[in-house]
């Protein structure tokens, strides 16, 4: 087992131990037959929230694994604001993610692969939060992979 101390490790080294657990996340959505998108919400080198895409399961569009880690997360804050907190999630936020992410003010979005067809960044403006900071691109190949494969193997 390995130790990360994260009050001393860089931010690239505890985004990618946290992308890890959102493609943990995706890979329960996998099992579901649901699109394997996961996501966790980090609030001082702790997991407060996780979800995965339950949109066929509960017969919801909105019920993407951001508005799952959301309502997790601010369930176990006990407040809907999600300041000082990161969201990881293996693809880029829909339009409809990333405004629940504007109104909950999380501080940080962490996204692996890019949605060249649905993510927030391809309408052009600004969704987020103006103090909100993004990252992009962590663990990118594993969690463009996850969704690709299982789209080749729907289609297949």
């Amino acid at each position: 087992m390995k130790y990360v101390n994260f009050e001393d490790a860089g931010d690239a080294i505890s985004d990618e131990v946290y992308m890890k657990e959102a493609l943990n996340e995706a890979h329960k959505a996998l099992e579901q037959d649901e699109v394997p998108i996961g996501a966790v919400i980090v609030s001082g080198g702790r997991i407060i929230g996780r979800g995965h895409n339950l949109t066929e399961r509960l017969n919801d569009v909105t019920a993407h694994a951001e508005m799952q880690a959301f309502t997790a997360a601010a369930n176990y804050i006990g407040g809907k604001y999600l300041r000082d907190c990161t969201l990881y999630v293996t693809i880029e936020p829909c339009v409809m993610c990333a405004g629940a992410a504007y109104w909950t003010q999380i501080s940080r979005v962490v996204f692996g692969a890019r949605d060249e067809k649905r993510g927030f960044s391809t309408i052009g403006s600004r969704l987020l939060h103006p103090k909100t900071t993004v990252v992009n691109g962590v663990l990118e190949r594993e969690c463009a992979e996850l969704v690709s494969s299982f789209f080749r193997n729907k289609r297949g």
